[in-house]
């Protein structure tokens, strides 16, 4: 990465000539995109930034890094926890590839870690509470009502019917990196079969959950990773968060291996007002088991691929078979009526 480019860009972008590029170093976390640490001198203060742009591979279902910006930029505006959207570079030649640039929020990201170590997050029942509220104010983001900025025009129109647009968009990623999962597509016709309506569709984050936020000693910090996030049914990210291939070995955790769904659920109804169908939430739990075994399948591709060489891509692309078990179980027979 071009330092002088870099410092060049950032100088004229925050109005600061005098400003120097002290360290630049990669960041743990972001499976799917780049993250790295850019420490700035501005005048006798120093100010710590993310950069984060695309993989050398990634999967078909992430946004662009610019249209991820964006709505990291509406729901700053929205008061929900998220560093703060610095800005965006569309020029290839500063760093290689168009990034974007944040504020380095502090606290811990991991999610097996969060949900192990009783020392992060302050009390457990109110960071689920905490949680539930901050999902209910990126629901409350925008108005699929309105006509949208000129800035999110991306975002097109809600879908009709999200559930079976996620199943399609979910089979459309399989033909994609070309692989037989016999118990997936059972999964996905299940799910096809049983996709409810979706009357009141809202922003939705769809990677809502532990790993997806960071902590400190006291609670939450920040909401992150929004490269997924679009239209959708709002009981697909409580399903997603609550779904037991997120609880990082606590299953009696439901909340997110972080504390309980009763918890969870207060915090939301109390912050959106909206009711909690329990039968749509355990839908999309289903659904989320279904839509990280593919995007399991994609880590692992990205490995086999040979474009990108990561032990950690290899081993995600090895917990496909658990997920099965999990959605063959689910959707049993006799679990049908």
């Amino acid at each position: 990465m071009d330092a002088t480019r870099l410092r060049d860009w950032m100088a004229s972008h925050l109005g600061c000539p005098d400003l120097v590029v002290e360290e630049i170093r990669p960041l743990g976390g972001g499976s799917i995109q780049e993250n790295r640490l850019v420490r700035c001198r501005l005048g006798d203060g120093v100010r710590n930034y993310v950069l984060r742009m695309d993989a050398a591979a990634t999967i078909a279902s992430s946004r662009s890094r610019a249209e991820e910006f964006r709505i990291l930029e509406a729901v700053w505006r929205a008061g929900v926890r998220v560093p703060e959207p610095v800005g965006f570079c569309t020029d290839p030649a500063v760093v290689g590839a168009p990034f974007a640039l944040m504020g380095l929020v502090e606290g811990v990201g991991l999610g097996p870690r969060i949900a192990k170590d009783l020392s992060l997050g302050g009390d457990r029942g109110r960071l689920a509470e905490d949680l539930g509220r901050e999902l209910a104010k990126i629901h409350d983001t925008l108005d699929a009502r309105e006509p949208l900025p000129p800035a999110l025009a991306f975002l097109g129109a809600p879908e009709a019917d999200p559930a079976r647009a996620e199943i399609a968009r979910l089979r459309a990623s399989l033909d994609g990196i070309d692989v037989r999962r016999p118990a997936i597509e059972w999964g996905l016709r299940w799910g096809e079969l049983r996709a409810p309506d979706c009357p009141e569709p809202t922003l939705v984050h769809r990677d809502f959950r532990t790993g997806n936020y960071m902590v400190d000693g006291s609670g939450l910090t920040a909401v992150l990773d929004w490269e997924f996030a679009g239209w959708g049914d709002p009981a697909q990210d409580l399903g997603w968060f609550c779904a037991a291939c997120w609880r990082f070995g606590r299953p009696d955790l439901e909340a997110g291996g972080i504390g309980s769904r009763a918890a969870f659920y207060r915090g939301y109804t109390a912050a959106s007002g909206r009711r909690i169908d329990p039968d749509r939430v355990a839908y999309w739990e289903v659904l989320a088991h279904l839509r990280w075994a593919v995007i399991a399948l994609e880590q692992g591709a990205r490995h086999v691929s040979g474009r990108e060489f990561s032990l950690e891509l290899a081993l995600t692309g090895r917990m496909v078979p658990d997920l099965e078990r999990a959605i063959l179980q689910a959707t049993a027979p006799e679990a049908w009526s």
